[in-house]
């Protein structure tokens, strides 16, 4: 039997050699220039780009026929889409889902929406793979992965906000206020998926301080921890570090932003996925 996982790019995950994970990229778009996040882009030439660019940028989900694609031949497949509440992907997977099992109806699709991004994503791929590998059947590892979406969280901290401006997402008055005062703006993934703004603050030490302070708050208790960080290895080793020393034996990982989560969190960002 063929099992596969396929998880769209906000998932900041590659394709395996043996394509037992499978990334469909999603695309950045601007006026005068597209961006497909798989893994021929240059991140930090494209974030060099966007950073002195000041016109309409946003981004494009997958396709069905890109969905339907990544499936490939497999007999089961599992597939992760950032949020509905900000992208088309997990509709389009969907929609795949329905043309797969419409033309080989001895085949599984479960599609999970991850209603979140970046290392929230990562965990549950994480955790798919750990069922699949134990031996349990497709519909107990449907159930059991959406029990455990609800027990992860993903947290942000951004130090511009000059994309989400471009994309219609932030008030240019906002952007230009944190941007003089030097704040760093600190949010979370809800469950609903929307993606909301909890603290603003000053000053690199007091961000992490305070993104701790969110972890305990949504639950965290020592479980794993999954940093991405989009050019700011120093802050995410910090967290790491900061984390550590409530939670000694805390299973944490650091690992770099790829273009659709680079995009929104832009140079300096971190995006923490973490277990409650």
């Amino acid at each position: 039997m063929k099992i596969r996982i396929v998880a769209d790019s906000s998932a900041d995950l590659f394709t395996a050699e043996d394509r037992s994970i499978v990334s469909v990229p999603l695309k950045i778009v601007t006026d005068v220039k597209e961006y497909v996040d798989d893994e021929n882009l240059d991140v930090k030439a494209m974030t060099d780009e966007l950073a002195a660019y000041n016109g309409r940028s946003g981004s494009a989900c997958p396709g069905t026929g890109d969905w339907l694609a990544a499936f490939g031949d497999a007999d089961w497949v599992f597939g992760v889409a950032i949020t509905s509440n900000l992208s088309g992907s997990y509709n389009a997977a969907r929609v795949a889902k329905e043309e797969y099992e419409t033309e080989y109806p001895e085949r599984r699709v479960y599609i999970v929406d991850s209603l979140s991004a970046g290392p929230e994503l990562g965990l549950i791929v994480e955790k798919l793979q750990e069922f699949i590998a134990s031996g349990m059947e497709f519909d107990a590892i449907c159930e059991a992965i959406e029990k455990y979406r609800e027990s992860t969280y993903l947290l942000f901290a951004l130090k511009s906000l000059k994309n989400l401006v471009n994309n219609g997402r932030v008030s240019p008055a906002v952007a230009k206020i944190a941007g003089i005062l030097g704040i760093q703006v600190i949010g979370k993934a809800s469950a609903q998926g929307d993606l909301e703004q909890t603290d603003k603050v000053r000053g690199d030490r007091k961000v992490l301080g305070v993104l701790v302070k969110n972890m305990k708050k949504l639950g965290y208790v020592g479980g794993k921890v999954r940093i991405n960080h989009c050019f700011n290895e120093e802050a995410a080793k910090g967290l790491k570090e900061l984390i550590k020393e409530e939670f000694a034996n805390a299973d944490i990982k650091i690992g770099k932003a790829r273009g659709l989560c680079s995009f929104y969190a832009e140079q300096g960002g971190m995006l923490i996925g973490f277990e409650s």
